[in-house]
């Protein structure tokens, strides 16, 4: 059906904002220091019924349909409360792996890097175009869960569906270990690995924490003269620690793995940063400088709490002169593509590293 015909008032009303437009001066790219307080009233949104999308698998469906999780709003009032809580993350992930490293015809191996414990993943049979080449691997969980294998996840599913050699680094996490342990890690990590690998054989990948983790890690390698690695995948990064993105506000009680700021990833954030600026380019690389980073590709879903950390984060980075492509999938809450039990998973691993192969070196 053809749409109507505008009327008067909606004429007048675009000729006045183009000759607003017009009469204006040209903008310039936008700064962190230039962008002003906001001032503007927020917009009261009706209630409604979200309803779950066709234009996703029948397995996706399922987890779009799924409840909030049930400890999305509970905040440890305590070390002891935030130890439990990362027990029980990999409590509940552990049981799982050993059937998700046989279906995807992987081994995994713990290993140590630099004194930082890790696990060496690998398919079992190596494609011949990913031989001699290596990713290493920062995982998430807002910095505080998945400890030991349970981190190693994601490192699994690139390993079986993408087919690299995977490095997952186990770095320390609060509440016993806060801001800079999980820095001072993969830093450690990422110098060990780069005297042993040639750096244009190197990928760095991680998502969530992990992903802002991984764009820290790139600020502080090059301060202390680290070589970069040839390409990274920052997946839904965490990169903004304030929650100044426009999508924790949009996507707040869209997205059912987050559901929202207010939760234990507020909460996470602080205890992460141990009384730091969260503005802080370590800890909300979005903040930093970007410029000189290798090519990226950088991933989201349309219900992604994070999809603004993910856009924001490409963004400087082609403002920067990086080269960055963007995937952004239909329906998909934060970091769902990290779920192997949907068809959309492989197609975003297949996505992802196909792009790293093409800028590490052979």
């Amino acid at each position: 059906m053809q749409p109507p015909l505008p009327g008067p008032a909606m004429i007048l009303h675009r000729r006045v904002v183009l000759s607003a437009a017009l009469a204006a001066p040209p903008l310039a790219a936008p700064t962190l220091a230039q962008a002003p307080a906001p001032t503007e009233a927020p917009r009261t949104l009706p209630a409604r019924l979200l309803p779950v999308p066709r234009s996703v698998s029948a397995e996706l469906q399922h987890r779009i349909a799924a409840p909030y999780p049930a400890n999305w709003d509970h905040i440890p009032p305590d070390t002891a409360g935030w130890r439990a809580l990362q027990a029980a993350s990999a409590a509940e992930v552990d049981p799982l792996l050993p059937g998700l490293i046989e279906a995807l015809r992987i081994t995994v191996t713990p290993t140590t890097i630099a004194g930082v414990p890790a696990f060496d993943i690998a398919p079992r049979d190596m494609r011949p175009d990913r031989q001699g080449r290596l990713l290493v691997h920062l995982h998430g969980g807002g910095y505080v869960l998945y400890p030991g294998r349970a981190g190693a996840g994601e490192a699994m599913l690139m390993a079986g569906f993408a087919g690299f050699r995977c490095l997952s680094v186990d770095y320390r996490m609060p509440p016993d270990h806060p801001f800079p342990a999980a820095l001072d890690d993969a830093i450690a990590a990422w110098r060990a690995v780069t005297a042993q690998h040639d750096p244009r054989r190197l990928g760095l990948f991680g998502s969530s924490a992990g992903g802002g983790l991984l764009l820290a890690t790139l600020l502080r390698a090059r301060a202390e003269g680290l070589p970069p690695p040839a390409a990274i995948a920052p997946g839904t990064p965490w990169c903004d620690l304030a929650g100044e993105g426009d999508s924790v506000n949009a996507n707040a009680y869209v997205d059912n793995v987050l559901v929202s700021r207010t939760g234990w990833l507020g909460a996470a954030a602080a205890l992460y940063a141990a009384g730091r600026d969260l503005r802080d380019p370590l800890l909300s690389p979005v903040n930093g400088d970007l410029s000189g980073f290798p090519p990226a590709i950088l991933t989201s879903g349309t219900r992604d709490l994070l999809l603004s950390d993910t856009v924001r984060a490409h963004r400087r980075l082609r403002r920067a002169g990086v080269v960055a492509d963007l995937q952004v999938l239909e329906g998909q809450s934060h970091a769902q593509f990290l779920d192997p039990t949907v068809p959309e998973a492989r197609e975003a691993f297949n996505e992802i590293g196909d792009f790293l192969a093409r800028y590490l070196g052979t």
